[in-house]
Parts: C-alpha cells; sequence; structure tokens
C-alpha cells in the first residue's frame, strides 16, 4: 500500500518597500509597512527585511532611487528572496523597470490585495468581482509590463510584434470587463431580488476596518458559525442571519473588512457586495481598540463610509478586545482603582464623540455582550416604532 505523501507549501520570502514623502510621514510609513507585513503573511509570504527611503516624490522611472534599488538588489542577491512588494501603487513600466534590475517578482499593494481577494472568494458572487478587479488592474499596467517585449532604440525598425500583442492583449482585457460587468449586473439582480424578498425587518449592519472581529462579534448575536480567523480579509461575502432579542426580530450582516489604502477598483467592483451597508437602516461600527493605531483605522472606515454614502445612518460604536487592551495599558502594580478611572475616563471620551452611542466589550471573553445586545435592542426598537408603527408585537 502506498502511502500518500503530504504536499507542503513553502512560504515565499518577501521584501517591502516604503517611500516617505510630503503626504506620508516616516510614522506613517513604519505603520503601513506593518499592515504590509501583514497583508503579506495573509497571502502567504514571510516578511525578512523592509527598506524605506525618502524622497520629494516617487521617481517615475523605478519609484524608489536608483541607490536605494541597487541596495535592495544587493540584498536579495544570493538569497532565497522570490518577492518585492511595494507599500503604493506602482505603473507598468515601474514594475517592469524595477524587475529588471531586481530579477525577481515585484507586486505592489493593490495587486497584494487583490491575490488575497481571489484565494478568499468563495461565492460566484465575489469571485466575480475580484476578477473584474483583477483586469481593471491590469488594463492600463499592459503597455508597461510588455516593454520586456520591444526592441530597444527608437525611430525605423523599433515597431515590433510587441505593439500588435499589446493591442491584442488590450481587446481582449477590455472585452473580459464587458463580460464580466454583464455578468455581475445579473447576480446583482438576484441579489437585490433576495434583499426585497425580506420583507420589513430592520437591517443592521457590521462594518469595521479588517480583523477586527465583526464575525466573531456576529457569531455571537446571531448564534450561528460564521468564518472568523485572526488575517485580513477573512469575510469577502456577506452573510445576513436573521436574529431575534427579547422577541424582537431583525436582520444582522457581516460585511468586507475596510482597509487603508484599498484599490479604487476594488471598491467599484464591490459596490454590489457593500449595498448591503447602504441599504441598512443602523450600522454597528467595529473597533480594535487594542490597536496601537485604532483611531486611524476608525477615521479609514468613516471615509469610506461617506464614499458609499452611508456615513450619516444610526451608528453604534463597538470597542473589541478589550482584554488585550487592559493587557498591553495596565502593569498588574497598578492600584484598581486607578485602572478603573483611566477606564472611565476612556469611556467617557468616547461616549461624548459617539453622544453615547458606544460600548466597551470583548467578543473573546464574551464580556458585556448583554450591554451590546440591549444597546442594539433600543436602537432597533426606536426605529420599528418610528417606521412601522403598527408592528406593536416588535416592541415588547
Amino acid at each position: 500500500m502506498l502511502e500518500k505523501k503530504q504536499v507542503v507549501q513553502q512560504e515565499e520570502k518577501a521584501v517591502i518597500v516604503g517611500l516617505i514623502h510630503q503626504e506620508q510621514s516616516e510614522r506613517q510609513v513604519q505603520e503601513y509597512l506593518d499592515e504590509l507585513a501583514f497583508l503579506a503573511e495573509t497571502a502567504g509570504a514571510v516578511t525578512v527585511k523592509r527598506y524605506t527611503q525618502k524622497l520629494a516624490h516617487p521617481d517615475r522611472a523605478t519609484f524608489i532611487g536608483k541607490g536605494k534599488l541597487e541596495e535592495v538588489r544587493q540584498f536579495i542577491s544570493g538569497r532565497d528572496i522570490s518577492l518585492v512588494i511595494f507599500d503604493d501603487e506602482l505603473t507598468g513600466s515601474q514594475i517592469s523597470n524595477i524587475e529588471k534590475v531586481l530579477k525577481v517578482k515585484v507586486i505592489d499593494r493593490s495587486d497584494l490585495i487583490l491575490d488575497i481577494f481571489a484565494r478568499r472568494a468563495r461565492t460566484a458572487q465575489a469571485k466575480v468581482q475580484v476578477e473584474l478587479a483583477q483586469y481593471q488592474y491590469i488594463l492600463p499596467r499592459l503597455r508597461g509590463m510588455w516593454t520586456h517585449l520591444e526592441r530597444l532604440g527608437g525611430g525605423i525598425g523599433t515597431r515590433g510584434p510587441g505593439e500588435t500583442e499589446i493591442e491584442t492583449d488590450r481587446r481582449i482585457v477590455k472585452d473580459k470587463i464587458s463580460l464580466l460587468r454583464k455578468r455581475l449586473a445579473e447576480i446583482d439582480k438576484q441579489s437585490l431580488t433576495q434583499r426585497k424578498e425580506r420583507g420589513e425587518y430592520i437591517r443592521v449592519a457590521l462594518v469595521g476596518y479588517t480583523n477586527v472581529g465583526k464575525s466573531t462579534i456576529m457569531n455571537l448575536l446571531s448564534k450561528s458559525e460564521v468564518f472568523a480567523e485572526n488575517k485580513l480579509f477573512a469575510t469577502l461575502d456577506t452573510t445576513t442571519r436573521k436574529v431575534v432579542f427579547e422577541q424582537t426580530p431583525f436582520l444582522l450582516s457581516d460585511t468586507v473588512g475596510f482597509i487603508r489604502k484599498l484599490p479604487h477598483h476594488l471598491v467599484e467592483s464591490f459596490k454590489s457586495t457593500l449595498d448591503e451597508v447602504r441599504e441598512s437602516d443602523i450600522l454597528l461600527h467595529v473597533v480594535d481598540i487594542s490597536h496601537p493605531q485604532y483611531e486611524d483605522q476608525v477615521e479609514v472606515v468613516n471615509r469610506t463610509l461617506q464614499e458609499l454614502k452611508a456615513f450619516d445612518k444610526p451608528t453604534i460604536m463597538i470597542f473589541n478586545k478589550m482584554d488585550l487592551y487592559e493587557e498591553q495599558t495596565f502593569d498588574k502594580w497598578l492600584a484598581p482603582e486607578v485602572k478603573q478611572d483611566m477606564l472611565r475616563q476612556l469611556k467617557e471620551s468616547w461616549d461624548l464623540r459617539t453622544h453615547g452611542n458606544s460600548v466597551f466589550i470583548s467578543a473573546l471573553e464574551r464580556r458585556n455582550i448583554d450591554e451590546l445586545r440591549k444597546t442594539i435592542m433600543e436602537k432597533v426598537v426606536t426605529l420599528y416604532r418610528e417606521r412601522y408603527p403598527y408592528k406593536t408585537e416588535y416592541f415588547y
């Protein structure tokens, strides 16, 4: 009897690169690179080195300066490194020029996010949305990616087959984009019909930065098993469940997480998935309060909600992972009354900023979940009273 050999996929080793310029401070770039390393880990790569450079603006040909590029090349040379990831979007010609020097695969943040989305797409809708975003990403970069087929020099004798192949590929990509848009429109119609069939239930949507614990909270509130793990973009497809609190029913949806520098074409292609956010009545904005830049993440989510024209909806801020926050903030020698006073000040501060619409919980430890349920139910009941005064069975 033959033994089955287990195939172990080897992690790619990667170098990550960020640029410090007028619009990005050194502190911000280091934070972005931390996140880029986490994105790389989610995609199956391990970051072995990071590089930053201060430039007034990106180099048009190679994004970073020639000297820094040579420094990266020397580090990669002779090492088992197959990937270099840039934190900002690169043009096709920049990718081509950098790859000529480094002799390894070069991608940017957008490409990395698209790769993660492609790996995690499960439904037909998500797969079509990701494929559409990928082709939209490729289209403006085709010329730069084809430069290796063009002849050197200029003028007569340089118009080789490369140009013809570029135009052929452009046509193929444009036709594919058109086809995917039609297919997505058909799926959107089906999704719209399904949403209309949900009747007059109040609709609540979980939103927030990626990896803040939305799916874990979804599981707690709906008593269902939605996939959740400590990786970025664990949820791509919107999951909706009917939830009943004390005879008051409503629909609860878990949505895709937001992130800094989310590619615009990805937001565009995922608009139908994000319709769940637009059409919701109440938003539950989940925040990982243990994250060092959680306030920046709140701003990213708020900006995305503004783009979706969903920012003005009734919102409850849910500050999750209080267990980690306390572990990171308080040492064991701190007097209990000092700790309580600091927590009280934190809560009062956010209560003031959210007009009393904030709850502090630990989904992992199931801490303060009853208060969260009560807060959600009060909002849901208030909306039922305003919208459907004849549905008195939902009010008590």
